[in-house]
């Protein structure tokens, strides 16, 4: 059942990075999985949480950090190194049928720390924020889904990878939005004064 299992990621895998490659994907899903693209919206939440939300802005930025720190250690010291599978990139048996459009990193693929990480600072930024915005709910899954989706387009992440990191990323959300809630019950902007 596991190679069963396997071998329909690998064909999943295929079925994205070969079946959709375009030159306008290989153009765009690299610059999607950089993080340095999204730095101008984590500085945009930094300064729009310190802004309106003052002393309980810094309160959501620790908490977007703590959740962070969880989720990467989760993924990248625990799960990788527990589970030891190799990039679809870095496979011996399987490497020269994948399109590789970003540097291959030597670690480990399962799970994927960028769908991890993503997932649970979006999560938890729902979990802040939806009782106000309630389109927070698709702006924060189609985030973490795009960049997550990138990571197999270029060929550094088996789908399954994608999936494993979504869902511990979206639990350690989940569970840490539970606890900010609970620390700050009522979330409500400061308002300027004039």
């Amino acid at each position: 059942m596991i190679d069963q299992l396997l071998s329909f990621d690998q064909d999943a895998f295929l079925a994205i990075n070969q079946g959709l490659s375009n030159a306008f994907f290989d153009w765009l899903m690299p610059i999607l999985r950089n993080r340095y693209t999204w730095a101008p919206l984590y500085l945009f939440i930094i300064i729009f949480c310190i802004r309106n939300y003052k002393k309980n802005g810094l309160y959501i930025i620790a908490f977007l950090l703590i959740t962070f720190g969880i989720t990467d250690h989760v993924s990248s010291s625990i799960i990788k190194k527990s589970v030891e599978r190799v990039r679809p990139c870095r496979d011996v048996e399987f490497k020269d049928q994948v399109n590789v459009l970003v540097r291959c990193s030597g670690g480990y693929s399962f799970t994927s720390s960028h769908a991890a990480n993503h997932f649970a600072i979006g999560v938890a930024l729902i979990m802040v924020f939806y009782r106000r915005w309630k389109h927070i709910l698709w702006l924060g899954l189609s985030w973490a889904a795009i960049i997550s989706f990138a990571q197999v387009y270029v060929g550094v992440h088996y789908p399954l990878d994608i999936i494993g990191g979504a869902l511990l990323g979206s639990t350690i959300g989940y569970l840490t939005g539970l606890g900010f809630r609970y620390l700050v019950p009522n979330l409500t902007p400061v308002k300027n004064e004039a």
